[in-house]
């Protein structure tokens, strides 16, 4: 049963989940530009709830539609090593979306309690439902290349909008921190493409496909650029002091540093190293409010 339970935790690739228990309540707060009250922290609690289960079900559905590509790929998966079963995993899926939904509207409940506009919160939710569904499902926006990079990366960034949404204060701010998530996120999505290229030939049609692999790595380079642009702007219009952007040093070295991992095709590294500098982008913000 134990190890039932851990293949199933993987199915929801709980490494990709850790962003979003962060990105919520940091979209919040950056909304805020103060700490929670204890109603608010109630509302951001719900709202991590509901987006930890939406990625789970994302990341599962789309782990039952590319059990014929991780076989190759990825074998040690819980689905092509035959730890869950397809029938197992989608009821597993049932339930996230259930328990996601749920979450949702007891956000709105809550935020119609205080006479705050709930319709935010709803809006970045079904969006982001529909470019979940279109991905996998729908016109399934993941085999067309860049068109579904572009779409996981929306879902990703709306993250930090949805934080903002759940206690009605999505600010200039939430949507510069969301840009650093898009554009680090598409930059990865890219470079996995890249190191996914044999497996993904006659089920894809990547950009590295399109273009090459060298290319499609110097593209995600200038899309890594742009988020440090993002990154960079709060500290030089505000409402951060410049000074501060000291502290995103470590998470601007990494950024800047892969261009040669990048050239010499390290897509693995690379990818692993963008995560690391999303999460440390997204503490070098959090250190700043409180310094």
């Amino acid at each position: 049963m134990a190890a039932d339970v851990r293949a199933f935790i993987e199915l929801m690739r709980p490494k990709n989940m850790i962003l979003a228990a962060i990105t919520v309540p940091l979209g919040a707060l950056f909304g805020l530009n103060e700490s929670f009250t204890a109603e608010q922290s109630l509302a951001v609690s719900v709202q991590v709830l509901a987006v930890l289960t939406f990625m789970g079900a994302g990341n599962a559905m789309n782990d039952i539609k590319d059990a014929a590509i991780d076989a190759q790929a990825h074998p040690n998966r819980p689905l092509p090593s035959n730890r869950v079963t397809v029938n197992a995993a989608k009821r597993f899926v049932a339930v996230l979306w259930i328990v996601s939904f749920a979450s949702m509207v007891s956000g709105i409940y809550l935020l119609m309690q205080d006479d705050a506009s709930w319709w935010p919160l709803a809006s970045i939710y079904l969006v982001a439902v529909a470019l979940m569904l279109t991905y996998d499902l729908g016109p399934q926006t993941k085999t067309k290349g860049l068109v579904g990079n572009v779409s996981i990366s929306l879902m990703v960034a709306a993250v930090i909008l949805y934080g903002a949404a759940s206690v009605d204060s999505i600010t200039r701010l939430s949507f510069l921190v969301a840009g650093v998530v898009f554009f680090t996120n598409l930059a990865r999505e890219i470079v996995k493409d890249c190191q996914d290229i044999l497996a993904d030939e006659g089920e894809r049609f990547t950009l590295p496909m399109k273009i090459g692999l060298e290319r499609a790595r110097m593209f995600a380079y200038v899309l890594i650029m742009a988020s440090l642009v993002c990154l960079y702007i709060p500290y030089w219009k505000g409402p951060f002091d410049f000074g501060q952007l000291i502290l995103q040093t470590p998470a601007i070295l990494v950024l800047i540093m892969l261009n040669g991992p990048l050239f010499r095709g390290e897509d693995v590294l690379v990818s692993t190293r963008i995560r690391i500098a999303m999460l440390l982008g997204l503490l070098g913000f959090i250190v700043t409010m409180y310094v």
